[in-house]
């Protein structure tokens, strides 16, 4: 087996907890916006609290149909809501190093917790901590902490937002397409999020009852992953870096992500050798 192929395990095998760890030394100089990242689109929804109120920012007629049919929304909101099964720690284990984190205070709530929220919000609170890169280094976490949002401008200590390209489509030929289109028009600079997730209207969910997001998902997922397979990390207009999914524990997403590097190492080693010839 050559050096390049041998680069991960099949994808049954792979050991993906500590896969930047395994990274070929080759790799260890790429800027992280250059590599291929697994991420997890709204990381925390499996924690999500069926009872709790609407986020703020729903409309009034979305919270006036909840109220009145309460026993219908509800069910339906946890369903479409949900884009995870799997715990933080577990996410860790499958390879995932992008977490997308929404988080905000719940009306009408006298303390001053802090929930992650998709429509709804979380059982599990945000515990506040003291946070130093002493405290960091010290406890072996390495961290990256990115903020979306415009008074985060104020702190130079914290990372501006990521940009995350969502395509807002239920098929995955709509995600697909933008995802191309977005290509086509360049990269940005640095990191950036391409979504490979699902989104569907409430026109469509009322029309499918008995389907939720994850059965979306899985049912898009054979025409989702010959395009994730295709796709190339590293620095050029048409590369790409963090890749977002949902439900990443039941369909090879990390893996086949994480595997996306070995194009890369293969780019340098070609490029490497170009540089000898012309020294020659």
């Amino acid at each position: 087996m050559s050096t390049e192929v041998a680069m991960y395990s099949d994808e049954d095998n792979q050991n993906n907890e500590d896969w930047m760890t395994n990274l070929p030394e080759e790799l260890w100089d790429v800027p992280l916006s250059s590599l291929a990242i697994p991420g997890s689109h709204d990381a925390m929804s499996y924690s999500l609290d069926i009872n709790s109120p609407l986020i703020r920012s729903e409309s009034d007629t979305f919270r006036l149909l909840d109220g009145l049919f309460y026993c219908l929304t509800r069910p339906a909101i946890y369903r479409w809501s949900t884009t995870q099964e799997k715990g933080i720690v577990e996410q860790l284990s499958e390879g995932i190093r992008y977490f997308d984190l929404r988080i905000a205070h719940k009306p009408y709530d006298p303390s001053n917790e802090l929930y992650f929220t998709h429509v709804i919000y979380t059982h599990l609170t945000v515990v506040e901590t003291v946070v130093t890169l002493r405290g960091l280094w010290a406890l072996g976490y390495q961290v990256l902490l990115s903020y979306d949002d415009q008074s985060a401008a104020r702190h130079q200590a914290l990372w501006p937002g990521i940009p995350y390209w969502w395509a807002n489509q239920y098929t995955a030929s709509g995600v697909v397409s933008y995802l191309d289109w977005q290509k086509d028009m360049g990269r940005p600079d640095g990191f950036f999020v391409s979504g490979l997730n699902l989104t569907a209207d409430r026109s469509y969910i009322a029309l499918h009852p008995r389907q939720s997001l994850q059965t979306l998902t899985l049912a898009n997922w054979k025409e989702l992953r010959p395009w994730l397979e295709e796709q190339v990390p590293g620095p050029h207009p048409n590369n790409l870096n963090i890749i977002a999914g949902d439900f990443i524990g039941p369909v090879p997403f990390c893996p086949l992500v994480i595997n996306l590097n070995r194009k890369l190492l293969r780019q340098q080693r070609m490029d490497e050798r170009t540089l000898r010839g012309e020294d020659r």
